[in-house]
């Protein structure tokens, strides 16, 4: 009987082991798949066309025709590859209006980073042309550290950067290289 309970006791355990050995299976490609996945957009939106309110009042509405959802990374982001315009309104609801040909928004930041063939443009006609714009939401401030061009009232200048207000009202030309008189 107890020579039975051991040979019982064997069989099981071989059983045990061999269902083991034959239950794991190589998942390497699962594994790599798992992570492609995570490199890839949690969600793509199309003709995207979001509106900002503070205290009830507009202040911003972005429009975009693509939107790539980084949300799932850990410095999250929101890709728009087609580019973007976006309305900053005033309290009096005058529209500055900028355009890019790229953007992506930093969520953990609030900065909008605005690439390629930048121009802001005020309810004034005040224009600015950049390669590279930010927009910080938080401080509603207009900022780059690259070449840019700004037409206002008379005069073209052009610099090495660019600060300002979303009004305009404080904008200066950072490092001027050149500035010239135009008639209107």
């Amino acid at each position: 009987m107890q020579k039975h309970n051991l040979h019982i006791i064997k069989n099981s355990v071989i059983a045990f082991a061999m269902t083991l050995f034959f239950a794991c299976k190589s998942n390497l490609k699962d594994v790599k798949k798992m992570s492609m996945s995570a490199n890839e957009p949690v969600g793509v939106s199309d003709s995207i066309n979001v509106k900002y309110t503070d205290s009830g009042r507009l202040s911003a509405n972005l429009v975009s025709p693509k939107m790539f959802d980084y949300s799932n990374r850990m410095f999250s982001y929101s890709e728009f590859p087609d580019g973007i315009v976006l309305y900053l309104y005033d309290d009096k609801n005058a529209k500055t209006t900028v355009i890019s040909d790229y953007a992506i928004i930093y969520n953990n930041t609030n900065l909008i980073d605005l690439q390629g063939n930048v121009i802001a443009a005020t309810p004034t006609m005040d224009t600015l042309y950049a390669d590279q714009l930010y927009y910080d939401q938080s401080k509603e401030w207009l900022f780059t550290n690259k070449p840019a061009t700004y037409r206002s009232k008379g005069y073209v200048t052009s610099g090495n950067g660019f600060d300002s207000d979303k009004n305009f009202t404080k904008a200066e030309i950072l490092g001027v290289t050149g500035q010239f008189a135009v008639q209107e």
